[in-house]
Formats: C-alpha cells, sequence, structure tokens
C-alpha cells in the first residue's frame, strides 16, 4: 500500500467515524474469508459496518474524533464494527461472536464513553432504536384504543338488547 492508498483510508475512516455512534472493537483470531464475509452480511443487514484496517492507520484516524480513546483497544489483528445506531453494530458482533470463536469481543465506544468487553454485551442486550420507536408507537397508541372500545361498548350493548326484544317479539 503507497501512501496516497494509505491517506485516503485514512481519510476515508475518519470521515466515517465521525458519523457513527458507536465503535466495536473486536479480535480477529484467525476467522476465514467465508466467515469474514457472513460476518459483514449480517452488519450490512443491521445497517453497520465492519472493516479489517491497519492499527497504524486506524489510530491515526481516530485523532480528533470522539473515539480517541481507543488507541490502546487496536493490539494485535482487530476489526472495527460500526453504525449509527448504538445498539446494531454491538448486537450484530456480539451475536456472531457466540457462535464462532475465532472473534473476540475486546471493547468499543459510545461517543466518548469507552466500554470494555462487558460494556458492548450490554449494550448488545438493549432493544435497537427501531424497537423503541414500536413500543413508544405501541405506549401512545393504547390509550386510544381502549377510548375507543370503551366508547363503542355501551353501543353494542344496546343492540344486544334491541335484538334481544325482536327476537322476543318475533318468537
Amino acid at each position: 500500500m503507497d501512501r496516497n492508498e494509505k491517506t485516503e483510508v485514512v481519510s476515508s475512516l475518519h470521515a466515517s467515524l465521525k458519523e457513527m455512534g458507536v465503535v466495536v472493537v473486536t479480535r480477529n483470531l484467525g476467522m476465514s474469508v467465508a466467515q469474514s464475509t457472513q460476518l459483514r452480511q449480517k452488519m450490512r443487514e443491521a445497517g453497520a459496518t465492519y472493516k479489517v484496517t491497519k492499527n497504524r492507520l486506524a489510530k491515526i484516524a481516530i485523532v480528533d474524533t470522539d473515539y480517541a480513546g481507543l488507541d490502546e483497544l487496536l493490539i494485535g489483528p482487530v476489526g472495527l464494527a460500526t453504525s449509527s445506531d448504538p445498539v446494531a453494530a454491538a448486537k450484530v458482533v456480539v451475536d456472531f461472536a457466540k457462535t464462532n470463536d475465532k472473534l473476540e469481543v475486546v471493547g468499543g465506544a459510545m461517543g466518548v464513553q469507552i466500554l470494555d468487553a462487558e460494556g458492548i454485551k450490554a449494550l448488545a442486550s438493549l432493544p435497537s432504536l427501531d424497537e423503541l420507536r414500536a413500543k413508544l408507537i405501541g405506549l401512545i397508541q393504547a390509550p386510544a384504543q381502549k377510548l375507543a372500545s370503551v366508547t363503542q361498548a355501551p353501543a353494542a350493548q344496546l343492540a344486544r338488547v334491541f335484538n334481544a326484544y325482536a327476537e322476543k317479539d318475533a318468537a
């Protein structure tokens, strides 16, 4: 890799880190190409990315970002999982690490907050942003549904009473 390519990699990584909500640092312990491809596919489906970069380039790229504290985690063969949703990348990486012993969660950061491996696992156990939105909408709709059913109940009871009298008169 020549100097221009390195500069391009650093600048693109730096730009993407400024937009991300979470960065998860993983240690790659000899994953095959098929396993890496499978992980990247799962990350794309969740709206996240997974990149393996040289540690020196990653350390240069995190300077002047919220993730500057990650430089001490960038030791050995590491990969960076990133997403704008604070839970998506952590959830995919932790789930993949459960089924694959060649991927280890080292730590990460959410903004300026540096997290260890247990912090990333706790973050992965939280519901995603879409799940939280769905729950919030459900909570907002519940009172309206109850109000509609309460207001319709007397009319339904009246209809049953009228139907009973009609059947009584017909008999």
